[in-house]
């Protein structure tokens, strides 16, 4: 947990647990932190990397690791995430969620609690997963959402990931959210994507909170803000 009473070494490395709020992108959580404790602590450059991406739309924990500690980023990734998603029913968008406009709409009146706990079961343990053209995977150098943005049509290859529980927290049709366990390389977007498919109608993300990295969670997270308000007293305790 961060703690501004006791002492920070962020050369020798800390390990810093942040809950990002939307519209922040990864990148511009690592440029902020970064830049602000090079200003505060007067040196030009300073390791910190972030274990794990979220969307912009995201929020929730997101890692942080400063100095030597970037060198525990890979096992951090490797820990188990774990999610709550809003999925909107009855509708598809081309990134899977709130980015673009609908450009397919689907009835779901067919639609109860009893399917929804039917068709979840099909996505726990290993599965294979597209993932949304709208997305940082790599095709030819390039990000696979630069060529989307443009309007080149690109094939991403499915990939195993693995779920380990779906369990259903709210139902509000055409609303559901659902609580998601699963392995580093899971998109939530295609999730919610493929659910629609399996239910013979469309699926977006609405809404996608992480709460946990392995063993981190996000009770013991801070928001950047309050980072950036007590910077000078993490930097001088």
């Amino acid at each position: 947990m961060v703690n501004p009473s006791r002492n920070y070494d962020f050369i020798k490395g800390e390990v810093l647990l942040f809950d990002k709020g939307l519209s922040w992108s990864s990148f511009d959580l690592v440029q902020k932190v970064r830049n602000s404790l090079c200003r505060t602590m007067e040196i030009k450059k300073l390791k910190v990397g972030h274990a794990g991406t979220l969307d912009p739309l995201a929020t929730g924990l997101m890692i942080l690791c400063t100095g030597k500690a970037t060198k525990q980023i890979e096992s951090i990734q490797n820990g188990q995430k774990e999610y709550f998603a809003t999925i909107k029913l009855g509708a598809t968008t081309p990134s899977y969620d709130q980015e673009t406009e609908k450009n397919n709409t689907y009835d779901y009146k067919h639609i109860n609690k009893a399917l929804l706990v039917e068709t979840l079961k099909k996505f726990t343990g290993i599965i294979e997963q597209v993932p949304p053209v709208f997305s940082a995977v790599k095709v030819n150098g390039k990000r696979a959402y630069n060529y989307a943005r443009s309007g080149k049509e690109i094939k991403l290859k499915a990939r195993s990931v693995v779920i380990e529980t779906i369990e259903i927290t709210r139902i509000e049709l055409p609303e559901v959210e659902i609580k998601v366990s699963c392995s580093k390389g899971t998109y939530i977007r295609s999730l919610a994507h493929d659910i629609g498919k399996a239910l013979n109608s469309g699926a977006y993300l609405i809404g996608l909170r992480r709460t946990k990295i392995g063993n981190y969670n996000i009770e013991d997270a801070i928001t950047v803000e309050y980072f950036l308000n007590n910077i000078k007293s993490f930097v001088t305790n």
